[in-house]
């Protein structure tokens, strides 16, 4: 019987040429909650989703869902956890009843449970006014709720979602994450997420893993990611990108720690609000002026540049969805 939680456990996986796509992961998720998996391009994390949704067999190391092997028990595994990829392959020429009635008949329901399946889910995800649109004259932010029943249908324990939101408006992206939300607390479902933008990872995960190169650099809540950081930064912009690197290798003398993104360096330390006159004054003295200055306190966004070195993408509409190299 399925336990509803993941276990993740010193997991591999290697491909021709000597490349480690996933190298020694380690972690566990929880029964009930939602887990953030973050990471730039290539470094491992649609290849661990695969894994853990029998797409892809590890090179070595174990994991579980919901109790079962993902290698040895990999029917059970697709029993209890439902899959949303990042693209979503629905006929635009079907409607939503057919297509659910359909799913549902594939995992063995009769025709009477099936239609019985389709409306219920219809109505969860809030569908019941475009019941007679063929799918493609669906709205992004339609589409993905429909593409979320579809992984519903089969009443799953644990629900994977892989970037459930790239491309969507706004306004879409928060159907959406009402909608997380809500299978989450009223269906006690376990949600695996993986997304591009750090503002939906905290607006929903209770525990966050971002992992580079292969390897989980860093994992725990976000209140708690983004206090290891340190309670302020001082935000510096400069003309460009020569100008930023002299005031690195100043500002870096002044304690705390420092890191450049483009024209921008960051100086993460405590009481830093206090300290703005003296990083103007050393600046001043270096002859070094930026043309802006803002105090913040840290995000998601500072977490995953200090461990990665280098930003997620967090554009409101991004030009293409993560395509790993591994």
């Amino acid at each position: 019987m399925s336990n509803g939680a993941i276990v993740v456990e010193n997991l591999v996986k290697q491909y021709g040429g000597g490349v480690t796509a996933v190298n020694d992961v380690s972690f566990s998720v929880p029964v009930g909650t939602i887990f953030g998996f973050l990471g730039p391009n290539g470094a491992g994390k649609s290849t661990t989703i695969k894994i853990l949704t029998t797409l892809a067999l590890p090179s070595g190391g174990r994991a579980t869902v919901g109790g079962y092997d993902v290698v040895s028990e990999a029917a059970q595994v697709r029993r209890i956890a439902g899959v949303a990829l990042q693209d979503i392959g629905i006929d635009p020429l079907m409607k939503p009843l057919e297509l659910l009635t359909l799913q549902a008949q594939m995992f063995g329901a009769t025709t009477k449970q099936a239609a019985a399946r389709a409306n219920e889910l219809l109505e969860l995800v809030r569908l019941t006014g475009a019941v007679d649109r063929r799918v493609g004259t669906y709205s992004g932010g339609m589409r993905r709720r429909l593409d979320l029943a579809l992984a519903l249908v089969h009443e799953p324990d644990i629900l994977f979602l892989d970037e459930p939101t790239t491309g969507l408006d706004p306004a879409s992206r928060r159907d959406v994450w009402d909608e997380v939300r809500r299978l989450n607390r009223e269906l006690g479902m376990t949600i695996f997420l993986t997304t591009q933008y750090l503002e939906e990872a905290d607006e929903l995960a209770e525990t966050v893993a971002i992992i580079n190169q292969g390897q989980i650099a860093v994992q725990g809540s976000p209140a708690k990611l983004k206090t290891a950081v340190g309670t302020e930064s001082i935000n510096l912009a400069f003309d460009d990108r020569n100008l930023a690197a002299r005031a690195l290798d100043e500002l870096s003398q002044m304690g705390g720690h420092v890191q450049m993104d483009r024209d921008m360096v960051r100086l993460y330390m405590n009481h830093a609000a206090e300290r703005i006159p003296a990083v103007i004054n050393r600046l001043r003295d270096a002859n070094l002026n930026p043309i802006s200055l803002t105090l913040t306190q840290p995000t998601l966004d500072d977490v995953f540049l200090q461990v990665t070195g280098q930003r997620l993408r967090t554009d409101a509409a991004p030009q293409a969805t993560d395509q790993e190299s591994a």
